[in-house]
């Protein structure tokens, strides 16, 4: 069997590796103990919640806001960056970098994946994956219902419309849509 650190290093680098590996799931449990403790307490405990970010993500501005209900899948692949909001549902499936920018604004019900599956049945089933991470720059607002896949990046002052389905990268400035998510505006 991989040892602990090298099985966490494979996934984060990118590699495919074992996702059933006992020490990924020991991590996972202890996050979701952490989520578990965030999401059950009252809003007005934000001092509280904010010190659960503070310890689970990799990194974080001064200010942020994260509405509750919150989900991840280990949190320290997470880094927000100053004057960031997101709204209620937000999950990040974080086995790869999500690295956010300053000023952005998340609507409710996104969902950011870093996870790849092989679309080979066969593959698929031994449980292995790999991951690609995800990086938003800043002055992004990202509308409700959207989901960005593994390995994009978005550029600054973007704008991505409610529902879409954001599968490549995004370009600075511009208004992108729909489902896969095309640019339909420049911010110019």
């Amino acid at each position: 069997m991989i040892d602990a650190e090298k099985i966490w290093e494979a996934m984060i680098s990118g590699e495919v590796y074992e996702a059933s590996h006992p020490e990924l799931i020991k991590r996972l449990r202890a996050t979701r103990e952490k989520i578990w403790e965030f999401n059950n307490l009252r809003p007005s405990q934000e001092d509280e919640q904010k010190a659960i970010l503070r310890e689970l993500f990799g990194g974080c501005g001064k200010w942020f806001q994260v509405n509750q209900p919150f989900r991840c899948d280990y949190g320290s692949n997470i880094y927000i960056g100053e004057d960031f909001f997101a709204n209620f549902n937000l999950t990040i499936l974080d086995e790869a970098e999500v690295r956010i920018g300053d000023n952005v604004f998340i609507g409710p019900n996104v969902s950011i994946y870093t996870a790849c599956h092989p679309l080979d049945a066969e593959t698929r089933n031994k449980i292995v994956e790999w991951a690609e991470p995800v990086t938003i720059g800043n002055s992004v607002w990202i509308g409700g219902s959207t989901t960005i896949l593994p390995g994009v990046t978005i550029g600054d002052n973007v704008v991505i419309g409610a529902g879409s389905v954001v599968t490549k990268d995004i370009p600075s400035d511009v208004v992108a849509v729909g489902n896969p998510a095309k640019v339909i505006k420049r911010l110019d």
